[in-house]
């Protein structure tokens, strides 16, 4: 059981943004397309949150697309989730805004709250930033390998021609 405990436990990112219900949120999620990856941003209302404290923690994102109600849910602590940013904070009174799902329009308008939405969005982990910059410096190390690799490569290749131009001009 310990063994569960400290799996979940690494699995966990080091912050993550306080998001409620009623909050109006940009998730940017890493997508990948065969060998490619992009991130897409899914701009909506937070109309549940489940599980906060844990590593399972889950948000769901509701918006209208061309018409029609397009949910979507996130788990805070995957990898693929690489950013929640709160845009905007309102006041509800409950968890679970099941009940948005039947307004459109003017009657679906929340009322806003002031936060500070700098204090908010503005989670470090320093865990992971150190990890990143190792992994650009891993980058730079590689790309600079490869290029005294290939200056080498170029300088043979100079040498070369610059003998069999000696060995011409000898027999001509």
């Amino acid at each position: 059981m310990e063994y569960i405990k400290e799996l979940n436990q690494s699995q966990k990112k080091g912050a993550v943004v306080d998001v409620r219900s009623g909050d109006t949120v940009k998730v940017h999620q890493k997508i990948r397309e065969g060998n490619k990856e992009r991130v897409q941003i899914f701009q909506g209302l937070v109309i549940r949150t489940d599980r906060k404290g844990s590593h399972t923690s889950r948000i769901t994102v509701r918006r209208i697309a061309s018409g029609v109600g397009v949910e979507k849910s996130f788990l805070l602590h995957s990898p693929l989730v690489l950013k929640v940013e709160v845009t905007k904070r309102s006041k509800v009174r409950r968890n679970y805004l099941s009940y948005m799902r039947s307004l459109t329009g003017k009657s679906a308008r929340l009322t806003g709250l002031d936060f500070d939405r700098q204090s908010v969005n503005d989670v470090r982990d320093e865990a992971a930033e150190k990890a990143e910059e190792e992994a650009k410096a891993a980058v730079a190390a590689e790309a600079e390998a490869k290029a005294a690799e290939k200056a080498t490569e170029e300088a043979e290749l100079e040498a070369k021609q610059a003998a069999v131009e000696a060995k011409h001009a000898e027999n001509a």
